[in-house]
This record gives C-alpha cells, sequence and structure tokens, in this order.
C-alpha cells in the first residue's frame, strides 16, 4: 500500500509493506537530512512480522520539493511522523531511525512518548558536534590528496572542485559505504536526493558542517526516553562506536551492538545479522 499524506509545505509519500501483519509497526525514519527511503529497503525483510512504513521526507524522494527554505526544520520533521502515523491509524509504534532519522526519532520520543513503543537507533547522530567532531578525526586517516583538496575547499568555500568530490567518496567508501559497488538501493537514494535540504541544514559533505544543524545536540535530553532503545553502528562508521556509547550511557534503556566490518550503512553491509539484532529486539519490546 502507497500514498501520499498532506504536510505543512506539500503532500508527503508514504509506502507499507506487509500491511495485514499483526504485529506493532515499525515507522523507519530515513538520513540525509534530504536522502530518500530507498537505502533503507532490507527492513522490509521484517514485513511478515508486522507493517513496515518507509516515506520520504518532504523535499526529496517521491515527495513534494517546495523550495521555501522555512520548511527545513527540525520540528515540522517530526510533525511529519505524527501526521502520517495518524494517517495510517496507529496507535502504537516503534521507531527506526538511522543517520539524521535518529534526531526525529529522539525528538519524536521527547513530544510524543505515549505512541512509542521502542526506538531503534542506527548510526546515531543525536549530537552533531560530536558527528563533527568524528567526522573531522576521520577525515585525517584520508590521503594526503584528499586532505589537501579538503583544506582548499573549505579555505575557498568552493565544493564544486573535482579534488573535492574525489576526496568526499573517498570517505563516503571508507565509513560511510565499504561495498564495492554501492547497492543500486544506495545508488537510487543518492538520485533521489534532495541536496538543497542537505546543504541547507547540514553542508556540503559528511565532515564540512555548515548548516543550521551545526552545533544541534540533544544527548542532554536523553535521559527523558523510557522507551526501550537499541542503539547500532558499524565498526567503521563515522557514528563511531565510543560516541554510540556514550549515547547508551544517556538513555534509561538502552542496549548497543556494534557491527564489525561495517560502516554508517551496516543495515545494508550486514543484512542479514542487522535484521536479526532488530527482529529480536522488537519482539522483545512488542
Amino acid at each position: 500500500m502507497e500514498g501520499f499524506v498532506r504536510v505543512p509545505g506539500g503532500r508527503l509519500w508514504y509506502e507499507v509493506k506487509g500491511g495485514d501483519s499483526k504485529g506493532i509497526p515499525l515507522l523507519t525514519i530515513h538520513g540525509g537530512p534530504g536522502v530518500p527511503h530507498n537505502y533503507l529497503e532490507t527492513l522490509a525483510m521484517l514485513e511478515n512480522e508486522r507493517p513496515v512504513v518507509f516515506y520520504d521526507q518532504l523535499g526529496c524522494g517521491k515527495s513534494d520539493r517546495p523550495s521555501d527554505k522555512s520548511l527545513w526544520r527540525i520540528e515540522r520533521f517530526v510533525e511529519e511522523i505524527e501526521l502520517l502515523r495518524n494517517e495510517l491509524g496507529y496507535s502504537e509504534i516503534h521507531l527506526l531511525g538511522q543517520s539524521w532519522g535518529t534526531i526525529l526519532a529522539c525528538e519524536y520520543a521527547l513530544k510524543y512518548p505515549e505512541t512509542l513503543k521502542s526506538m531503534v537507533l542506527s548510526g546515531p547522530a543525536m549530537s552533531i558536534s560530536r558527528f563533527e567532531g568524528d567526522a573531522r578525526r576521520l577525515m585525517k586517516t584520508l590521503s594526503v590528496r584528499s586532505i589537501e583538496a579538503i583544506s582548499r575547499a573549505e579555505i575557498s568555500g568552493d565544493f564544486t572542485q573535482i579534488d573535492y568530490q574525489e576526496a568526499v567518496s573517498e570517505f563516503y567508501g571508507k565509513f560511510v559505504c565499504r561495498m564495492e559497488p554501492w547497492p543500486e538501493c544506495m545508488n537510487e537514494a543518492v538520485a533521489g536526493m534532495g541536496e538543497d535540504v542537505y546543504n541547507y541544514m547540514y553542508g556540503p559533505s559528511e565532515f564540512t558542517v555548515t548548516g543550521i544543524l551545526k552545533g544541534y545536540d540533544c544527548s542532554s535530553n536523553l535521559g527523558e526516553i523510557n522507551s526501550p532503545v537499541l542503539l547500532t553502528c558499524g565498526e567503521y562508521d563515522e557514528a563511531t562506536p565510543e560516541t554510540t556509547a556514550f549515547y547508551r550511557e544517556k538513555f534509561p534503556n538502552a542496549i548497543m551492538k556494534v557491527f564489525e566490518e561495517s560502516s554508517h550503512e551496516h543495515h545494508l553491509e550486514k543484512p542479514f545479522e542487522y535484521i536479526e539484532e532488530v527482529r529480536q529486539f522488537l519482539s522483545r519490546t512488542d
């Protein structure tokens, strides 16, 4: 089942897999900002147990793409989730957020705790300050050529040069998705990306933060979230195991899993291990 729901600024596209399943629905929140749902497609493996909801946030993928920058606010993205939940008639949900989606999941949990059964937070980024710091540290492990290209771009403010884009690709290949070649679902997500949203909210790359999210940090509020939480990351994740462990200690009721030989897209790099970890967690918290 797929359709659209009206949200502030336009229409939001969604799809429900396993709509006839009896379990508590799992609503997935993609990353970015502005990278649509496609790369989360492995989560459809859970549809035999519960409805799995995918959607594209406003500004990317199959959803409308308004040009009004005032729409690109965390609070409005959180309201998208609540409007979608109401549209689908779910009284209770599990949330699974990936990367930027973990911010929206936590902000939703803080505002609407009564509807939330549990959360899975993969490649967590609840502190952009920490995320940026980790990315800057990892950036220094790149080739000398890439480091020099990044330095030149950040001094000049011109991030369009080929050598900067090659540096970004080297970083992504080490810390975002280590699969060669990238799976088709990743390519589809890149093709459907809302670059205006990403650039405005975050910046030109994972390690160069210039957008309105710079300095965002909700980690001091995580202690208010009482729902069970599963935190996951990859061994080589830009959302590092050390920072993920930092978040785990902030939650009252959280567990953590690190996937070896994988990175930010560990749900694609280790799909069966990841799905089994999520499946068992959801089953325990239903």
